[in-house]
């Protein structure tokens, strides 16, 4: 802050001097205040600065899903899972809880509130009946731009990095702990996987640092004068250099790193292509020998319908939701638009029906391993992706073996 604005030597508990910024743009003064997402000095330091400060705005790096998760942490509990299963937001909401069991963790072994700096800035601006703005992208967007970036083999790569994050029980180590304190829970989740590939720094850090100038830019517009964002603080130099950068339409701006980027036309194909050649490969195999034909076809079975049932039976599935993977894996891997996942997980949540208790306890207990099988909801999410997983490594061990059989004949 400002010469201007320290405050006077009181008997006030001395607060640690968080990182600081102080942007013009044109008759409004940006006020960036770079945090320390697992520091309780920087809760206080953002108290203070929202209680004692001259702003008629509070900005926060927050989505307006996220926010409402800090204000309303029931709201999970009240999720339709089937209605999500259908949508095809099972993957996202599984991974979402893979991110909060990450920052519980950091949470418990620093003794702090999820968010707290975050939250304090809500608190503070609703004290001061201030407009609270929040100014990140939604993190299903980001999350989405990440996967639509990375290679296709790389995504195998970056889910069992995230799942390791969730399900790992030993703290973090004593020399990783000052790198997390000045990233936010998606940059610490994924800060190895970002600094090997440009695909996906840009959504994780770039982006987002361009997407919040834009919203900090459209509040100078509407005529708000003097904004305090709240941010942490690895963002510090990238969203100011951001702002600094003469920027025409941010509407415009925002519209673009909203967008999702289409598949490839490779990628599109790939699945067709895949299953084009599976039904045709089994019958020229039936056109050689019948002998031949029906022995694909067992292969095909057993590989997807078999590593399904193995998917859903690490989830803890249900015997019933088993015998689904295994008839339904066969027929759904052939049909790139539908996935058996969707089928296991259905029948999961049906016949082992989450209770009121399970989705009031689903941040709670994904924070621990043990929760995922424990809690009914989690255990049907880890259901949909695993059983997914195992159908679409059995199709691609089944269409190598299938081209084996060809070439071999």
């Amino acid at each position: 802050m400002s010469d201007a604005e320290q405050p006077p030597v009181t008997d006030e508990p001395q607060l640690a001097t968080p990182p600081f910024r102080e942007i013009r743009v044109g008759e409004t003064s940006i006020c960036l205040l770079g945090t320390a997402h697992v520091s309780r000095a920087s809760r206080d330091a953002v108290a203070h600065e929202v209680a004692r400060g001259n702003y008629d705005c509070i900005a926060v790096e927050l989505c307006s899903n996220r926010a409402r998760a800090l204000t309303d942490p029931d709201a999970v509990a009240r999720m339709d899972l089937v209605q999500v299963i259908r949508e095809g937001k099972a993957s996202l909401i599984a991974a979402t809880l893979a991110l909060g069991a990450f920052q519980q963790r950091l949470a418990s072994q620093f003794g702090i509130e999820p968010g707290a700096e975050m939250r304090a800035a809500i608190d503070g601006a609703r004290k001061r009946t201030l407009p609270l703005m929040t100014i990140d992208r939604d993190i299903g967007i980001t999350m989405r731009r990440i996967y639509r970036r990375v290679p296709w083999w790389r995504r195998t790569y970056l889910f069992s990095g995230l799942l390791a994050s969730a399900l790992a029980t030993e703290n973090i180590a004593e020399e990783d702990i000052e790198r997390l304190k000045d990233r936010d829970l998606l940059e610490a989740t994924f800060a190895e996987f970002a600094q090997q590939a440009d695909e996906i720094y840009g959504p994780l850090i770039r982006e987002r640092d361009e997407f919040m100038a834009a919203r900090l830019l459209q509040l100078a517009e509407a005529g708000y004068t003097r904004i305090l964002a709240v941010i942490g603080a690895g963002h510090l130099e990238g969203l100011g250099n951001a702002l600094a950068e003469p920027m025409a339409d941010p509407q415009r701006a925002i519209t673009h790193l909203e967008e999702l980027p289409p598949p490839s036309a490779v990628w599109r194909a790939l699945p067709w292509i895949l299953a084009i050649f599976i039904v045709g490969g089994i019958g020229i195999g039936f056109a050689r020998n019948p002998e031949i034909g029906w022995q694909m076809v067992s292969e095909w079975i057993l590989l997807t319908g078999g590593l399904s049932a193995c998917g859903a039976l690490l989830a803890g599935a249900h015997p019933l939701t088993l015998v689904t993977a295994f008839v339904g894996a066969p027929f759904t891997t052939l049909h790139p638009a539908i996935g058996i996942g969707m089928f296991t997980a259905l029948s999961e949540a049906f016949i082992r029906r989450p209770t009121v208790g399970d989705f009031s306890r689903l941040r709670l207990e994904t924070a621990n391993w043990r929760g995922w099988w424990k809690n009914r909801v989690a255990r049907t999410l880890l259901v949909f992706v695993l059983s997914g997983l195992g159908a679409s490594i059995g199709t691609y061990v089944g269409g190598f073996r299938i081209g084996s059989q060809l070439l071999g004949g």
